[in-house]
């Protein structure tokens, strides 16, 4: 059985369209709170939420799906991403749920599941969870076992407490000015409070959500502001985190951006270097540049490559037992501290290192230079582009011509019609030139298609 409902992180789309409508939520709901019933205790299932204005849809609907089939509701509010992971987790709660479409704008949201563990929900959970939507969800509990709900006053607290032991022990931000963008998303209280209480002087930028500003002109996706803020008030480092927190895009004094290679580079050699880093390798996509990977080599640390999505880079982490992974775009998964991404545990990473090198962040972590990378997607409406001969024959062509010096990822959107080229190699020029030919040969072999380019960084 293939998967309907989910994608590659939960259900997602426009808010009360399908399949992100009240009905959807309340039998995804009671599908779920059956899967997870696994003995006589009082289950319970943690839900958070970013600042959409559609979270009010989603929240009462799923919360009445639990309530109905006998699971007790924990309500968090606005809370990130990895603090509904971590809660559930801490709680010993059966199921975490949170409400969020990521870094999409506001009329999007979606529904993220996590199990008892903490961690999202494996493929074959999630066709398990849509088999039993299709089955009808179950039995419903009788009037006298149905669930109750209440909300968590102090999920605040616990979360700042969490991020804060996460920061070196004896370390602080005395003297440093951080500008956070908190992308008017579900970090807006939680992110400021914690830098402030380590120390640093902090400058909040998207910190009023009206619940339709969410990653508008601001945050991950568009870290400029965060940027301009860090050179207009001489702050010494910025962090822009995406709605729900669970990454992040950093910038230096000099407001010059460090991606999550960079990120992840540098956490490698310093965990390397004190003796913490396991497995002594990296997971990260196929879409991290290669020159990270050459980087790596050179650190004597090896580099492995899954999937796009934070969810498999988890998955192969806990298979193998690294602790250090993530995507270019900012999703960093430091497994001894969160079971998903978490954006602000990522950037005081580098913080501490910033802090110990004694150095401005511009001189520590550029740890290497990029190969001109190039990404493209080109829409399609209907067929099988990456089946076509030709197709393939341009792929294939393309690979030749970087040779060792480069590579080419294709992929198919799991969230949009859309075919995703991407290329990089040492000759920006014949980077350009393979991905324009890839692309007009799916262009010619499709209909109505329509390309949109952009350089590598979006997802």
């Amino acid at each position: 059985m293939s998967r309907k409902l989910f994608g590659t992180d939960g259900i997602r789309g426009t808010a009360n369209q399908e399949p992100v409508t009240a009905e959807t939520a309340l039998a995804v709901a009671k599908a779920a709170g059956r899967q997870f019933f696994r003995g006589d205790h009082r289950h319970t299932v943690v839900i958070g939420k970013d600042t959409r204005l559609s979270g009010y849809l989603l929240e009462p609907a799923l919360t009445a799906g639990f309530i109905s089939v006998g699971m007790d509701v924990v309500l968090l509010g606005p809370m990130p991403t990895p603090a509904v992971g971590m809660l559930t987790r801490s709680m010993r709660a059966d199921l975490g749920v949170m409400i969020s479409a990521s870094h999409n704008p506001y009329q999007d949201n979606g529904i993220k599941l996590f199990g008892p563990d903490g961690f999202k929900l494996s493929d074959e959970v999630e066709k398990a969870i849509e088999a039993r939507i299709e089955d009808g969800g179950g039995p419903l509990a009788p009037a006298h076992q149905l669930g109750r709900a209440e909300r968590l006053d102090g999920a605040l607290g616990r979360y700042i407490e969490f991020v804060k032991s996460s920061f070196p022990r004896g370390l602080r931000l005395d003297g440093m000015k951080v500008v956070i963008d908190c992308a008017n998303g579900a970090a807006y209280r939680v992110a400021p409070k914690v830098l402030y209480e380590l120390g640093a002087e902090v400058v909040p930028v998207g910190v009023y959500p009206d619940g339709f500003n969410i990653n508008q002109r601001c945050g991950a996706t568009e870290p400029t502001r965060m940027q301009e803020a860090v050179v207009t008030h001489g702050a010494d480092f910025g962090i822009a985190l995406d709605g729900d927190a669970d990454r992040a895009i950093l910038a230096d004094e000099k407001g010059r951006v460090i991606d999550g290679d960079q990120v992840m580079a540098l956490v490698a050699r310093s965990w390397q270097q004190s003796g913490r880093l396991a497995g002594g390798a990296v997971v990260a996509t196929v879409m991290s540049n290669l020159a990270l990977e050459h980087y790596l080599t050179e650190q004597r640390l090896g580099l492995i490559r899954t999937p796009v999505g934070d969810r498999y880079v988890v998955e192969r982490m806990r298979a193998e037992g690294y602790n250090v992974g993530g995507e270019q775009s900012g999703h960093i998964v430091l497994s001894d501290f969160a079971t998903t991404g978490d954006g602000l545990i990522a950037a005081l990473q580098i913080l501490a290192v910033v802090v110990q090198s004694d150095r401005p962040a511009s001189a520590v972590t550029q740890v290497f230079q990029p190969y001109p990378q190039l990404l493209r997607n080109v829409r399609f409406n209907g067929g099988a582009p990456l089946e076509d001969a030709a197709v393939q024959s341009a792929i294939s062509a393309g690979e030749e011509r970087l040779g060792t010096a480069g590579r080419v990822v294709i992929r198919k959107s799991g969230t949009e019609p859309v075919i995703r080229v991407m290329a990089e190699g040492e000759d920006e020029a014949l980077v350009d030139q393979v991905v324009g030919d890839i692309c007009r040969t799916i262009e010619g072999c499709s209909v109505g298609t329509a390309a949109d380019a952009k350089r590598a960084g979006a997802g």
